[in-house]
């Protein structure tokens, strides 16, 4: 199934989406994520029709990753995500796709293997976005769970806790998460930033 990203077919599965009692994502951000899917659908590199959506425009004291399933308009998950220790405190506001700059990478990614690490059940990314983050599975950038990503981190600490590139998330949810997104389903980092738009091949 390809799903239309004409800006009025964008809207209406937006309008549609099933929150399940979540609050939705921007709408901005979700067509973005849409129109990268898609395009991934037609070169055949996505394996299912769900989309995982981090906006890191949003204050990292909120629920700021999305999974959706797009054949049923529903969300399936909502939850807390950092970003990198240098990428900015509360909010993010840089971006690396270099070794050791401890920094989120932008744009889009495929989900590859679950693996046992030093985090636990942990799932490796391949970023697919040549000098955005191509570099993310040579940097071990992957979604694990982690403790400090949690209200009460974000209580203690006034903001919720980093990690060294990688979307960490709260370890309650990490394996229902890695679960429903593993095998070659598309993962999207999105921030309103010109220059992605002017790099990236999947959004413009």
């Amino acid at each position: 199934m390809k799903v239309n990203t004409e800006l009025s077919n964008v809207e209406e599965i937006y309008s549609d989406l099933n929150s399940a009692n979540f609050s939705l994502p921007n709408l901005e951000s979700f067509k973005e994520a849409l129109v990268g899917f898609n395009k991934l659908k037609d070169q055949g590199k996505v394996t299912k029709n769900i989309i995982t959506l981090i906006d890191f425009s949003l204050s990292a004291n909120t629920k700021r990753l999305w999974v959706i399933d797009l054949d049923t308009r529903t969300i399936l998950l909502h939850s807390l995500v950092a970003h990198g220790r240098n990428t900015g405190q509360e909010y993010a506001s840089s971006f690396s796709n270099a070794a050791e700059s401890y920094k989120s990478s932008l744009g889009f990614y495929l989900t590859a293997e679950v693996y046992n690490g030093k985090h636990g059940k942990s799932l490796r990314l391949d970023g697919i976005e040549k000098g955005i983050n191509d570099n993310a599975r040579n940097r071990a950038v992957v979604v694990h769970g982690a403790n400090y990503v949690s209200n009460s981190f974000i209580q203690n600490n006034k903001r919720l806790g980093r990690s060294l590139g990688c979307p960490a998330v709260p370890v309650e949810v990490t394996n229902k998460l890695i679960e429903t997104i593993q095998n070659k389903t598309c993962l999207f980092i999105y921030y309103p930033s010109k220059s992605y738009k002017q790099l990236s091949r999947l959004v413009s």
